[in-house]
């Protein structure tokens, strides 16, 4: 069994959530409650200054936009929370986004798409489209750059459905960043991580399983092609660059993995990492632990350097 980056380990054991799963699940309310605690709890504090923060709505979507230091055009970023498609919120990674707007120099607009069980697939996905499609008709209101998404887990389940879709409305992006991200919710394949990472490592396979058929609810036949599963896409020609980075210690690492190299095959341009000894959600982590702090430097990089490449001359 892989090895958990000390770190990670000492803090779930602060916070005892480092134990065999429950005997009894937990509710929805407690499953949100209890995300929303960790998350908050491991951001930083005080929080990253960026110039600007402010809440607002897009296409009637709840949305809370930051904006960079730096003066003049930006990139924009479109993110995409993680949390199962049932849990996670604005809150929850505003530490992220503000990280991304302080080292991108971008323009981050989250996304607070509607939740599961009450809002099934695919309300989420159609929340951030047309976040994404409002962003990209008023970029000059926004970075005036170009425009990438970003997402962590179901949000980067999300984002990669969104470059797809930009792609087929021929408004391609310049950059999508996929942080550990679920691509494959058929439940027809079969990931050795999913095995070997069972349990121990915060997510679990069964909690991953129970997410996913809550998210799908009654239309589980769409876990079976896109834009649930970008995995199963027909046709990966034509997406953006791709940076995919996952943990050694995650259920979702090969799913994650096999987009990276379908991506590859497909002629995209991946930058694919693996990192020793991470968890799932490793994101919210990077105040935490040095080899946390390392691969999302590492990560944004990659995803900057994504956009810089796409700068028109």
């Amino acid at each position: 069994m892989a090895s958990m980056d000390p770190e990670i380990a000492a803090l779930l054991h602060r916070f005892g959530v480092d134990g065999p799963p429950p005997d009894q699940a937990p509710t929805i309310e407690q499953m949100r409650q209890g995300n929303r605690m960790l998350s908050l709890a491991v951001a930083p504090d005080p929080p990253l200054p960026v110039a600007s923060v402010a809440d607002d709505t897009l296409a009637g979507v709840p949305v809370r936009i930051y904006r960079p230091e730096a003066p003049g055009p930006a990139p924009t970023v479109v993110f995409c929370h993680g949390g199962g498609f049932i849990v996670g919120d604005l809150d929850t990674h505003d530490g992220v986004c503000r990280r991304l707007a302080r080292d991108l120099g971008a323009v981050v607009v989250s996304v607070g798409y509607r939740l599961a069980p009450e809002h099934p697939f695919p309300a989420a996905y159609e929340d951030c489209l047309a976040v994404l499609r409002q962003v990209d008709e008023h970029l000059d209101e926004f970075g005036g750059g170009r425009l990438a998404v970003a997402g962590d887990s179901a949000g980067a389940n999300l984002a990669a459905g969104l470059a797809q879709a930009c792609r087929d409305e021929g408004r391609p992006l310049a950059a999508q960043l996929l942080a550990y991200p679920s691509t494959d919710l058929s439940g027809t394949r079969t990931y050795p991580s999913r095995t070997e990472n069972a349990t121990g490592f915060l997510l679990t396979t069964a909690e991953v399983e129970y997410d996913v058929g809550i998210y799908l609810g009654a239309d589980r036949d769409a876990g079976n092609r896109p834009p649930a599963s970008p995995l199963l896409a027909a046709d990966l020609t034509g997406l953006a660059p791709a940076v995919v980075g996952t943990g050694e210690c995650d259920p979702l690492r090969d799913e994650g993995l096999a987009y990276a190299d379908a991506l590859a095959a497909a002629g995209v341009p991946v930058r694919k990492h693996v990192y020793p000894g991470l968890i799932h959600g490793f994101l919210n982590f990077d105040t935490k632990s040095k080899a946390v702090n390392d691969a999302v430097t590492q990560l944004y990089a990659e995803l900057g350097a994504f956009l810089l490449q796409a700068v028109d001359p």
